[in-house]
């Protein structure tokens, strides 16, 4: 009996220590499972840390989060990203006081940001410009008719044709031809001691009416009559221009035919006015034209034209290439080269990698630990995809050639926000009531203390059409009670910096026209 109720005392035992065990381990997997829920993939630290605290991973202070293809919101804790798949990103306190950003190493690898080492060395080429093929003007022949005559046949018939050099163009039948050629004949078949005096009378007679030596050389040789001449090319090239058709009637200097020589072309170049004092005429260079690819030219520098394009600011450059085959045709397109000067190795970066405002130039070099600084850097000459850079940068460093306009933009505002706090405090509200007020109509996005992201319908006064983007919280601080989803009716101004900021903001009905 006792052996028995023993037994059932043990079972019972068991029994609540296996459900006190079920039960303690569905507490502990639950705890797992809700940290896991709360603790955003990807985020690079805890998510117990909030703004103002300093990260254990680096001893960097948190300044805020923010999703880096929308870094104008900013968040007060870690987490995911309203607009993007992906976590956000913590944006550090940079000791050096300058509008650095720091971006943790998984989220640049998904931002695709890529960078590149700032090299010493050479461009391939100082100076690359296009140019167009026109005829060398020095290699032009005309064939102007020396006598009157009649035009009885013409070979060459359009302009443009290509001839080689002897080639008929054309027949003309010459009467007066005919009457020096006579005298001269009827003279050579005389016999007496006054042969000599009128003979050289007759061939000067012929030379007179405009017979070449090598007509009369035929007309003594043969003995016959030669009233018709053959014009033919003096050069390989191409017609430019026909002045005889058969049965015209033409006399002395009356242009038959231009023909243009193709042996050597002009290259008619438009040179950038402050890159133009270093060439000089005589100045050897290569050439690629866009018709025969993978072929080098070689030139020179003919001359230095003195026409300068208003609109362009560019300088007329003229240069001669040697035109192999005749290959090259006017009208053509060519890429000229200019070798680069003698001199010292420069920097070299990516021309891909600079950031033009149009009043200067920034790159973004790297600066350790997943930190990025706009440097503001001179540039020089630009060829084969680089750029040297005369002042701004180091050898060694890395500039950012992929993302860096959203590394730029949020080193804009880290130094906007920065300024405006340094700033006193009497000057926020001139700063934002600076230029006219504005009124649109549109949604909530998210809202902080920094200002909200509205949704809004097209702002004529702006000529803005329908957009997303941040507005700043007015002087007197971001109203309360507005959530993401209201429609709402906001006023704006833009200050001196560009910068909208809010006015007032109320809900605004339906009917009202909100965007939604």
């Amino acid at each position: 009996m006792k052996r028995t109720t023993i037994a059932r005392a043990g079972a019972t035992l068991a029994v609540v220590a296996s459900v006190a065990g079920a039960y303690y381990l569905g507490q502990q997997q639950g705890r797992q499972h809700t940290a896991a829920s709360t603790t955003p993939a990807g985020d690079p630290g805890d998510a117990s840390l909030k703004a103002g605290d300093i990260d254990p991973r680096n001893g960097k202070r948190i300044l805020y989060w923010h999703d880096p293809m929308v870094p104008g919101q900013r968040f007060d804790k870690p987490g995911k990203s309203p607009f993007m798949d992906m976590a956000l990103s913590p944006v550090y306190e940079d000791a050096g006081g300058g509008a650095a950003v720091t971006i943790d190493s998984r989220v640049s690898q998904s931002l695709g940001i890529r960078t590149a080492e700032v090299k010493l060395g050479r461009l391939a080429s100082a100076l690359e410009v296009p140019g167009n093929v026109a005829i060398d003007e020095r290699g032009i022949e005309v064939l102007q008719a020396r006598t009157t005559g009649f035009v009885e046949h013409t070979y060459a018939r359009t302009t443009l044709d290509p001839v080689r050099k002897g080639q008929p163009l054309a027949q003309i039948y010459s009467p007066d031809w005919v009457a020096a050629q006579e005298e001269y004949l009827a003279v050579a078949r005389m016999s007496g001691n006054l042969q000599g005096d009128l003979r050289e009378a007759a061939i000067a007679r012929m030379r007179q009416a405009g017979m070449a030596d090598s007509h009369i050389r035929l007309v003594q040789d043969t003995g016959k009559l030669q009233p018709r001449l053959t014009v033919a090319s003096p050069a390989d090239g191409i017609v430019t221009e026909i002045g005889a058709r058969e049965g015209m009637t033409v006399s002395p200097g009356t242009t038959l035919f231009r023909i243009a020589s193709l042996a050597t072309v002009w290259v008619l170049a438009e040179v950038p006015e402050s890159q133009a004092a270093q060439l000089r005429p005589g100045q050897a260079l290569s050439a690629i034209a866009a018709a025969l690819p993978g072929q080098a030219l070689t030139g020179k520098v003919d001359a230095i034209l003195p026409d300068i394009n208003p609109g362009t600011r560019t300088i007329k450059v003229r240069i001669e290439l040697q035109n192999k085959d005749r290959q090259l045709l006017p009208g053509m397109f060519v890429t000229a080269r200019f070798g680069a000067p003698p001199g010292p190795d420069r920097l070299l970066v990516p021309t891909e990698s600079l950031i033009r405002t149009g009043t200067r130039t920034l790159a973004i070099v790297e600066a350790g630990q997943g930190g990025f600084s706009p440097v503001e850097v001179k540039t020089g000459a630009e060829a084969g995809g680089q750029t040297e850079v005369i002042e701004g940068l180091k050898a060694g460093q890395k500039v950012v050639v992929s993302g860096q306009f959203l590394i730029d933009s949020e080193a804009s505002l880290r130094g906007t926000a920065q300024r405006m706090t340094a700033a006193p405090a009497a000057s926020a509200p001139a700063a934002a009531a600076a230029g006219p007020e504005h009124e649109g109509v549109g949604r909530v996005e998210a809202v902080s203390a920094e200002g909200m992201t509205i949704s809004h319908g097209p702002i004529q006064s702006m000529q803005w059409g329908a957009m997303t983007m941040d507005f700043a919280a007015p002087p007197t601080g971001m109203a309360k009670g507005f959530k993401p989803g209201d429609r709402i009716r906001f006023r704006f101004r833009v200050n001196n910096e560009g910068a909208a900021i809010l006015s007032s903001v109320e809900p605004a009905s339906s009917a009202q026209g909100a965007r939604p």
